[in-house]
């Protein structure tokens, strides 16, 4: 009898060791699923931020189709209640990495494809310059080819030089500067002749051999070289036969 309760008693410590290793298996087994399952809710948010990125930057690239399929597996993936340990965060992170790389493509190359355009416009833009102008100094050409040269405003115009010595030369007696000044204003009135121009060009002439210059009282007379009037300068100071005019 007491062998038997022995075996009984031994038996009972068994199962109850058996028992509380279970427990602990299983206290331990929901404990793991638990962490998984709250990986797998958290990558679960992280798709569907991502799914809600890549509609927008799809809409912004100006393809509108509907995303049924994205729609479809995120609603399949609620279902998280019996994931083996296989199942964890780790492996499924790369399809989500390879998404965002994916959605980060789309407009770097809807970048470069703006870019292109860009630089296709400015190509054109200059090419529409140059034309321009090209054209423009075509024009000019013409206009300045069917345009006649203006003739030189001086030519055949004597100079003033040119004028005194011609008019002492016409002259009989000497004549003073004023003199010369009065006549020449009146037959060339366009040129605005002065006395004071016209005595230092008149001293240049007598300078250069061409007048000669002589005095009658305090007044200065001149005459072209070879006429003869200034031989007869001193002859004509007096009073009786010429009245001086001084400058």
């Amino acid at each position: 009898m007491t062998q038997v309760h022995s075996e009984t008693t031994e038996l009972q410590s068994q199962y109850a060791a058996q028992l509380t290793a279970d427990l602990e298996r299983n206290t331990k087994e929901q404990e793991r699923i638990s962490a998984e399952v709250t990986a797998l809710q958290e990558l679960l948010e992280a798709l569907r931020r991502d799914q809600d990125l890549l509609v927008n930057l799809r809409r912004t690239l100006g393809d509108e189709a509907p995303a049924a399929a994205g729609a479809k597996a995120a609603e399949a993936a609620v279902t998280v209640a019996s994931v083996p340990r296989q199942a964890s965060a780790a492996p499924k992170s790369k399809p989500v990495k390879q998404q965002q790389k994916a959605a980060a493509a789309k407009p770097a190359k809807a970048s470069e494809a703006v870019k292109a355009v860009k630089a296709v416009k400015a190509v054109k833009a200059v090419k529409a310059v140059k034309a321009v102008k090209t054209t423009s100094r075509s024009a000019g050409t013409k206009a300045a080819a069917k345009t006649p040269a203006p003739a030189p405003a001086a030519a055949g115009k004597p100079t003033l030089v040119e004028l005194i010595h011609d008019h002492l030369s016409r002259q009989s007696e000497p004549r003073s500067a004023a003199e010369i000044t009065s006549t020449l204003s009146e037959t060339h009135p366009e040129r605005g002749v002065k006395a004071t121009v016209v005595r230092t060009t008149v001293e240049g002439l007598v300078a250069k051999g061409r007048a000669q210059r002589s005095k009658q009282g305090t007044s200065v007379y001149y005459t072209a070289a070879g006429t003869g009037a200034g031989d007869d300068s001193a002859q004509q100071a007096a009073p009786e036969q010429k009245t001086p005019v001084t400058d």
